[in-house]
Parts: C-alpha cells; sequence; structure tokens
C-alpha cells in the first residue's frame, strides 16, 4: 500500500484511539536486546476468513508521525511482507480467532508501538497497540526510601465568632475555576480530533473506492 495510504490510517487511529475488537496482548512490553518478543491480536468477534495486518509506529504521534506496513495474514495461510521485511525477521501465524506476530532478535531499533488491523466494507477496524521498548540493560527496581512527611496545615472555614486558621473559601473558588479550565481544554481538543477523524475517513474511503 502506498506511503499516503498509511499517513491517512495514523490520522485515523490517533482519533479513534483503537477498537476493543481487537484484543491486542500485553499492552507494554519491555526486553533486552536479541531475545524474542510475540504480540497478540484476538478477534472473536469478526469472522474466520479474516486478514490481520501489523502495523508499527516508531515516533510519539506528531504530524510527522507514520507508520510501517510489516505484514499481513492471508487467508489462505501465507504471510505477505512489507518492503525490508524478511521472514528470518518476523513471522505471523494463526491460532483460531488469536493471531501472533513474533519478532526474533529484536533491538532498539524495533522499538514503538504496533498495531494490528482489518479493513473491512467500509470501517477500518484497529487494536489499541501494543508499545515495545528494546534495552540493551533491563532498569533495575530501586529500593523505597523514607521520606518524612510534612505536616498539613488545617483548612478551616470561617466563623463569624473565630477566625483561627486560614480561609477555604479563595482555594475552593481556585479549584472550581481550574476543574472548568481542564473541561473546556478537553472538549476542545474531542472537537478538533473528531474534525480530524471525519476528514480522514472521507479520504480514506475514496482511496479505497477510487
Amino acid at each position: 500500500m502506498q506511503r499516503s495510504l498509511w499517513l491517512l490510517l495514523a490520522v485515523q487511529l490517533a482519533a479513534l484511539g483503537g477498537s476493543s475488537a481487537l484484543l491486542q496482548n500485553p499492552e507494554v512490553v519491555m526486553v533486552q536486546t536479541n531475545q524474542r518478543v510475540m504480540l497478540t491480536c484476538e478477534a472473536k468477534t469478526f469472522p474466520t476468513n479474516l486478514r490481520i495486518y501489523w502495523l508499527r509506529r516508531h515516533q510519539a504521534l506528531s504530524a510527522g508521525s507514520h507508520y510501517e506496513f510489516l505484514a499481513f495474514w492471508d487467508t489462505t495461510g501465507k504471510t505477505m511482507y512489507g518492503k525490508e521485511v524478511t521472514p528470518e525477521k518476523l513471522t505471523v501465524f494463526r491460532n483460531s480467532s488469536r493471531y501472533t506476530l513474533s519478532l526474533l532478535n529484536v533491538k532498539p531499533a524495533d522499538s514503538g508501538v504496533y498495531f494490528c488491523m482489518t479493513v473491512g466494507n467500509p470501517d477500518l477496524t484497529f487494536g489499541k497497540g501494543t508499545q515495545l521498548s528494546v534495552v540493551d540493560v533491563l532498569p533495575t527496581t530501586a529500593k523505597p526510601t523514607k521520606k518524612t512527611t510534612p505536616k498539613k496545615k488545617v483548612c478551616r472555614m470561617p466563623s463569624p465568632v473565630t477566625r483561627k486558621g486560614p480561609s477555604c473559601a479563595p482555594l475552593i473558588i481556585g479549584l472550581l475555576v481550574a476543574g472548568i479550565l481542564v473541561l473546556l481544554v478537553s472538549l476542545g481538543v474531542a472537537i478538533h480530533l473528531y474534525c480530524l477523524w471525519r476528514r480522514a475517513r472521507l479520504r480514506l474511503l475514496k482511496q479505497f473506492y477510487k
């Protein structure tokens, strides 16, 4: 598939955040160099004659990020590979409704987010992705250090008789204002992502049905 098509897929994925119809496991994986990694994608609600595509995004989601086509499992049992992907490095196989992507001798360059995907008529369905991190040395768990807990200041409501302690009114008003601002920003982001999804879907459908 052309690179422009994968860019459109990236926009749609960013807007939708993945579907629960394709269950990917695990969500996060960290392994050492030269290990084997197996990622699964379960599709219980789909028919048995299903093509599962595997994609990878190296960079964090941004305007310049793109998705790399790795391979897909065909209904005939064959695996079609993307550019510069070999069976010695990557294999795809199926067991009932579970599709598995196996990566051999992983390197730090293999780090990224791996997605499974199906192409419907006309919808595209993505899994939520698996974050793979390949490191030379696994981080060690640091021992927790004991910290002294500072005494919390007691906030007292103002009384017409006594004025002991700081007033809670400014603090409560500040929290309410901050909450309203967060809601407004979230609403604006949601509207923006929805508009991007609508545009991307229209362009993608035109690409598939030309």
